[in-house]
């Protein structure tokens, strides 16, 4: 009887992916199981937890549950919520612009700027503005790199200097003034009410004062960066999460010799 039972179950679960109506996944296709975590400043209770379902209704979550909630402090509580995402994406129409090159070796990277650019190219990086996060420069700048991908410090063909986090937009352009920078590499970790897309503005419009922006390749990357956002925001390439240097060695050396090659 269990066995009969099971095997109905089983041939009801819904097996076909339907890219125009794609919604997430969690033990059957087309489950929309999800799990969604927020703070509400409101005390613990249940009049939080009823909120918090009522929430999750508005959201388009069928049946929610809340399976946490507890007081962060007075007039605050955390919840985490599940259920069933009832709205669907069509995947087919979704059009993303990225950076689209192939990520060389260093040791081809090396070999690339010898043989095509001739000379050593000068790359600076920082994290500008008030954010003082350095993860993400440093992963591309510094020596050991991150996750066994080593930074610009140790290519042959580069000479980096990373000037860490906190580097005023004015401060950043006086050093690619002096040292004369081929490559423009900032970070940006602190989006809060959109700081990043002000300060990374900014900065584009201090080296078109200077009359220098078009001689230098300028790279932003973080957490909520796209090659889309940086483009509209005067930038020439724009990395995301889980960017090596690799990736962006491989961008700048290629757009440096292009625009020699015109």
């Amino acid at each position: 009887m269990g066995g009969g039972l099971y095997s109905t179950e089983k041939k009801d679960f819904d097996k076909n992916l339907d890219l125009t109506r794609i919604k997430p996944y969690g033990d059957t296709m087309n489950d929309g199981k999800v799990q969604v975590s927020f703070t509400l400043p409101v005390n613990d209770g249940a009049k939080a937890t009823f909120a918090a379902l009522e929430l999750g209704k508005k959201m388009g979550i069928e049946e929610p549950s809340v399976v946490y909630h507890a007081s962060l402090d007075k007039g605050y509580t955390y919840f985490v919520l599940y259920g069933n995402l009832k709205h669907t994406i069509d995947y087919t129409k979704i059009k993303v612009e990225s950076v689209d090159i192939e990520a060389m070796t260093i040791e081809e990277i090396n070999d690339f700027i010898k043989t095509n650019l001739k000379r050593k190219l000068i790359v600076i990086g920082a994290t500008t503005g008030q954010d003082a996060h350095t993860v993400g420069i440093d992963a591309i700048m510094n020596m050991k790199g991150f996750a066994g991908h080593y930074g610009l410090e140790r290519y042959e063909m580069v000479e980096a200097y990373n000037f860490g986090s906190q580097v005023t937009n004015e401060e950043f352009v006086k050093k690619a003034i002096e040292l004369e920078a081929d490559v423009l590499l900032v970070s940006q970790t602190v989006t809060q009410k959109n700081i990043h897309v002000r300060n990374l503005t900014n900065l584009v419009d201090l080296l078109e004062a200077e009359d220098i922006r078009d001689k230098i390749v300028l790279v932003c990357g973080g957490p909520r960066i796209s090659n889309e956002l940086a483009k509209e925001l005067g930038f020439d390439a724009g990395f995301g999460p889980n960017t090596f240097s690799e990736n962006v060695a491989s961008y700048f050396v290629k757009e440096i010799y292009n625009r020699k090659s015109k």
